[in-house]
């Protein structure tokens, strides 16, 4: 007998030395415990997309004819409401600013208005449906209306054209085109002008 361990202690010993060598040192594991995924978000209802925005309006804003001629850019919109109103379909061809001149001065004449006198009116007509021509549309539509003292002319040029900035220009140096503008609507593109029917202003010199 071997000191004081019994036999059957020493036996048991051997068996888990057996079991250990048979089965190996336990090693840590070569990767890390898998974690378990992250909980999904909630499906979200898809928000609300806004309606198609209206392509922008474009207008020269001039202060009255005595003052300064700086254009300021402004997002207006034209209206006609309560207005004495007329209009013509024109062939977008070479001759329509003529004809288109002529309807208008006859027009506003008829309406009473002696301003603005006829080189104005002339070139103010003329640079709107040029415009509008150069849209290259098979008709344009030509209004005229009068409120408050003020002559409005618009025309349409029943296309897709995007609105040309550069005509406010030449609109706005215009004598007498209080305000100016052009936009793009279901009817094609659309070009106006207001123009002042009194004399303007003489200025007060100082004392």
């Amino acid at each position: 007998m071997d000191g004081d361990v019994p036999v059957h202690a020493r036996d048991e010993e051997a068996a888990v030395e057996e079991q250990m060598e048979e089965k190996g040192p336990k090693l840590p594991p070569s990767h890390p415990p898998r974690t378990p995924p992250p909980q999904k978000k909630p499906v979200e209802a898809p928000r609300p997309q806004p309606a198609t925005k209206p392509k922008g309006v474009t207008s020269l804003q001039l202060p009255p004819p005595g003052g300064r001629r700086t254009a300021a850019l402004a997002r207006t919109r034209m209206a006609i409401r309560n207005r004495r109103v007329a209009n013509w379909s024109l062939t977008g061809d070479r001759w329509a600013a003529k004809k288109a001149v002529a309807r208008v001065l006859e027009t506003v004449r008829g309406w009473g208005y002696t301003r603005p006198e006829d080189a104005p009116v002339e070139q103010t007509v003329a640079l709107l449906v040029g415009a509008a021509v150069a849209d290259s549309g098979k008709r344009i539509s030509l209004h005229v209306a009068d409120q408050e003292e003020m002559l409005l002319v618009v025309v349409l040029s029943h296309t897709a054209a995007e609105p040309d900035e550069d005509v406010l220009v030449r609109l706005a140096a215009v004598p007498g085109v209080s305000s100016c503008g052009t936009d793009a609507g279901p009817d094609g593109r659309r070009v106006w002008a207001l123009m002042e029917t009194t004399p303007p202003r003489r200025r007060t010199p100082a004392a």
